[in-house]
């Protein structure tokens, strides 16, 4: 089978494909073959050497993903699927592949009225999003600020929390096409934060009162930004560092002085006690009732990994980048 790998770390252009064997799958997995592939910026850092999230891969090494196919085998002692079913799920490595391998715990099963590339959003963008709007513990009527809202999860998390009952939504992004973009999807602000100042035109969005939660999954300097914009007991869910690398935010203890900060990237997080199968029947619902719904930037053929991977570390994209083995 054709498995896109990177043999050492850098650029985009490190990523090669390769031809080797199927893989088997173990106890409590099972073997998709891929009709489409979710690109995350994690695989990006993993790539680049730049990964935070936990061990790097042994080399030679394919990027995570979110795969959406058919079930093609299935490992011993595996229940409740069968060979053909449709599903989606989070694979954590060698995703950008023809076939790969999924714990049947991650599955998701995919209602047939779904394209497979948005289809590709069920899993860890829609599972992601949902669970931190959870963690910040939305009530009705209240103001978010969303970063990188033009994303693959933030453009979901834009129309998640309208859906969820939020007030005045401040999205941000970084170019006029961002704006436009994130604006149609439902937002009712929206500001660039790469212009310096930016935070003062959110605080005008808000009469000067802040706002009540931030989703935050940029880092850098603009979390210490971020908490100053918070209400008193206002919070800040942090959920991934895409403008800090390694180098995760620099907080005053001072600024969180009457407000909730909590960090969440792929883990548990206490007060969110959904199931996994619950959080994602809630983000199927949101889908198919049309108050979400997921937006493809670009589709690309496996050989064009590289491609992909450059649209986004140039912040290009308009939702998710999809790759069609």
């Amino acid at each position: 089978m054709r498995i896109v790998r990177y043999h050492q770390h850098g650029t985009p252009e490190v990523l090669q494909v390769d031809e080797i064997e199927k893989p088997e799958p173990g106890p409590g997995m099972v073997r998709l073959r891929a009709e489409a592939i979710g690109v995350n910026f994690a695989g990006i850092q993993e790539r680049s050497g730049n990964f935070y999230y936990g061990d790097r891969l042994p080399l030679p090494a394919c990027p995570g993903g979110d795969a959406v196919g058919t079930i093609d085998a299935l490992g011993p002692g595996v229940t409740g699927f069968e060979v053909g079913d449709r599903v989606a799920s989070i694979i954590f490595k060698d995703a950008f592949a023809e076939y790969s391998l999924a714990r049947v715990k991650d599955l998701v099963r995919i209602p047939a009225e779904i394209d497979a590339a948005q289809a590709t959003m069920l899993s860890s963008p829609g599972h992601v999003g949902l669970k931190v709007i959870k963690a910040a513990a939305l009530k009705p009527g209240e103001t978010v600020l969303v970063h990188a809202a033009a994303g693959s999860i933030g453009h979901l998390v834009v129309q998640m929390v309208k859906a969820l009952g939020a007030g005045t939504v401040i999205a941000t992004a970084k170019s006029p096409e961002k704006l436009a973009f994130v604006k149609e999807l439902g937002a009712d602000v929206v500001v660039d934060y790469s212009l310096d100042g930016w935070e003062e035109k959110v605080r005008e969005a808000t009469g000067g009162a802040g706002v009540d939660i931030v989703l935050d999954s940029v880092g850098a300097d603009i979390t210490p930004k971020s908490i100053n914009l918070l209400k008193p007991f206002g919070r800040l869910v942090f959920y991934g560092s895409a403008g800090g690398g390694l180098d995760l935010p620099k907080i005053d203890l001072e600024d969180l002085a009457g407000k909730w900060v909590t960090h969440f990237s792929m883990g548990v997080v206490e007060r969110v006690t959904d199931s996994y199968e619950d959080l994602i029947s809630e983000v199927n619902e949101l889908v198919l009732s049309g108050k979400v719904q997921p937006a493809v930037h670009v589709r690309l053929p496996l050989e064009e990994a590289a491609k992909a991977h450059e649209v986004m570390e140039a912040r290009q994209q308009l939702g998710r980048i999809v790759l069609i083995p």
